[in-house]
């Protein structure tokens, strides 16, 4: 298969941002002091709870919206001092964009291989070869001569994939891409993905509720009440037999001043509430519901 240039991904930079919506007197702060670091090349999935900031975060990081406070970097572009120019620039040759409605992503009169040649028109140069091996490369090829109806709705977003790496960013945002699609078309999409960062050695930030997310990418974070909360790094391990096996580790976020989440699974679990007890030991913090006494490391010992 011929394949697309490779780009260069960007690393994303978040410290502590903060995005306050007023309206009619009424503030509401979608984002409290967010921090997020997406090494370049890497492919991270953003879930949460409705309301919990995600999509907030992206729009921020697209260049559509600027955040109250904070920092916000993709590949050394600050977003917050961004001029009309340079915001035109980064939206067109630094950031891709996949929404979750099909009708946002692709133009109704035109067919696949023309969607995927706008981008570049708009940043003045066409390649109808590139917008061919972009299609190739996600498995639509099929689709070059028809419009969004004549396609499902999982070639749609395969399609919009490749008009949103048209002009080789470095950086792929997708808003939920698999909103609209059933268990094994969103499997595919997300997969496209998967190659696109793979083969192009794009950035991929993937905002999502799809549940099988995690069979694709190998971080998740997890974003609750405008910051995020923890996070999890997936791995393969071989061990001595040969065998292979898939390993999961979760982990909380800890900001700049020692804040963490706990995982909502932990607190219903040990039912905690109002406060908990903490304990420092040689080589960890123990944590218990209030009013239960911890163990001393002495007396563990001794047992």
């Amino acid at each position: 298969m011929m394949t697309a240039p490779r780009a260069d991904g960007a690393t994303i930079e978040c410290e502590d941002l903060v995005r306050i919506y007023s309206a009619e007197g009424v503030e509401v702060q979608a984002l409290q002091g967010l921090t997020l670091h997406v090494a370049a090349g890497d492919l991270v999935a953003l879930v949460g709870a409705s309301g919990s900031g995600k999509s907030t975060l992206l729009t921020i990081l697209s260049g559509l919206d600027t955040p109250t406070a904070g920092r916000a970097r993709v590949g050394g572009t600050d977003l917050l001092t961004m001029g009309r120019a340079e915001r035109v620039r980064y939206q067109r040759h630094t950031v891709g964009f996949v929404w979750q409605q099909t009708s946002r992503n692709l133009l109704p009169y035109l067919n696949g291989l023309e969607n995927v040649c706008m981008p570049m028109a708009l940043a003045g140069a066409v390649d109808e070869a590139h917008a061919g091996r972009l299609l190739e490369l996600l498995g639509v090829a099929h689709c070059a001569g028809k419009r969004p109806e004549q396609m499902s709705g999982g070639e749609q977003q395969r399609v919009a994939i490749a008009v949103a790496s048209a002009n080789s960013p470095a950086v792929l945002l997708a808003d939920e891409p698999t909103g609209e699609l059933d268990e094994h078309t969103s499997a595919e999409v997300l997969e496209a993905f998967r190659h696109v960062n793979a083969e192009l050695g794009v950035t991929v930030l993937i905002v999502t509720h799809d549940p099988t997310v995690s069979e694709h990418v190998r971080r998740t974070v997890q974003i609750r009440d405008g910051r995020t909360s923890t996070e999890v790094l997936r791995r393969r391990e071989t061990d001595h037999t040969g065998t292979e096996r898939h390993v999961a580790e979760e982990f909380a976020v800890l900001d700049r001043v020692g804040r963490m989440q706990l995982p909502q699974d932990f607190v219903a679990a040990l039912d905690l509430k109002d406060r908990v007890r903490l304990a420092l030991e040689t080589d960890h913090v123990g944590v218990w519901r209030d009013g239960v006494r911890p163990i001393p490391h002495e007396e563990t010992e001794e047992r």
